[in-house]
């Protein structure tokens, strides 16, 4: 019973609007694959890809993670943003994963799909049209936990992003150099739910110079994420020599720049303008025009 009482208290805490996109998702503009079958669960992903696409092709490529605490979510939450980098040039992915409410699993093991996912798509980087070296990583909340954990958290390079692009995400999961936001109750919870030591599963305690570039979007009313803890990881990723850019948004809480999340305070809706932030961090690097 204690188990499940952390997990619906945790549900409740990282819960984002992620949960308002359909599952199973369908997507008429995609391709699917099983990446992975985990026991006999068959592990999706889909890709978006430009209109001249060829399998010869060595592009860009992003794969999302969704949001839902490790417990729900779709990856229909990413299907507007991988539309959008399909239409400038990239091959952009949405990855089904494992999760507590249909799988009983814990945010190890969510962890260790996204690792999968990026090694498919290394491995089937030819047939995908995709360039091998330049393969990065996104999500929302523990979505943006786990590409996190993907690049911070060392494991087999064909695991490793080039890039990641996170929104409102979970990467202080422990307390760091005294620092505790959680308190003691949520981070007994914290530990039930990551089915490790939550260090051991927390992007911050790990950051190196030999991290990916980032970019982080986040609300600075989000009451479920602490802002403060975007700012500490990219703190920490700048400290170590790795390019970090953290667009913080006044007003806005978790879930801020989901598809059709009404904007906090009269502002304009988040989602056009992470996007075009997110381009010109891709443009910066060289990996769109």
């Amino acid at each position: 019973m204690k188990f499940f009482s952390a997990l619906f208290c945790l549900f409740s805490f990282f819960v984002t609007a992620s949960d308002a996109f359909d599952y199973p998702p369908v997507f008429e503009d995609a391709t699917e694959y099983v990446y992975q079958t985990a026991g006999d669960v068959p592990l999706k992903m889909w890709s978006f890809r430009p209109h001249d696409w060829k399998p010869s092709d060595a592009r860009p490529a992003i794969v999302f993670f969704f949001g839902g605490g490790w417990n729900a979510g779709s990856p229909a939450q990413f299907e507007t943003h991988a539309e959008y980098l399909a239409d400038r040039g990239m091959v952009a992915f949405v990855a089904d994963y494992r999760v507590a409410t249909r799988h009983g699993t814990l945010a190890k093991d969510c962890v260790e799909d996204a690792r999968d996912a990026m090694r498919f798509i290394r491995k089937n980087a030819a047939e995908l049209g995709v360039d091998p070296g330049r393969v990065g990583a996104g999500g929302g909340s523990a979505g943006g936990h786990i590409a996190a954990c993907l690049g911070v958290i060392p494991d087999d390079p064909g695991s490793k992003p080039e890039l990641l692009a996170l929104f409102n995400p979970a990467c202080v999961i422990a307390p760091f150099e005294g620092k505790d936001f959680w308190g003691e109750d949520r981070s007994e919870e914290m530990k039930e739910r990551m089915g490790v030591e939550p260090e051991s599963l927390s992007p911050v305690h790990h950051v190196s110079k030999e991290a990916p570039p980032c970019i982080i979007f986040h609300g600075k009313a989000d009451d479920t994420v602490p802002y403060a803890t975007a700012e500490l990881f990219a703190s920490e990723m700048q400290e170590a020599g790795v390019i970090c850019v953290l667009h913080g948004y006044d007003g806005e809480g978790h879930g801020f720049f989901n598809a059709g999340k009404k904007p906090a305070g009269g502002n304009e809706p988040a989602l056009p303008q992470t996007l075009a932030q997110l381009d010109t961090f891709l443009v910066e690097l060289g990996w769109l025009d």
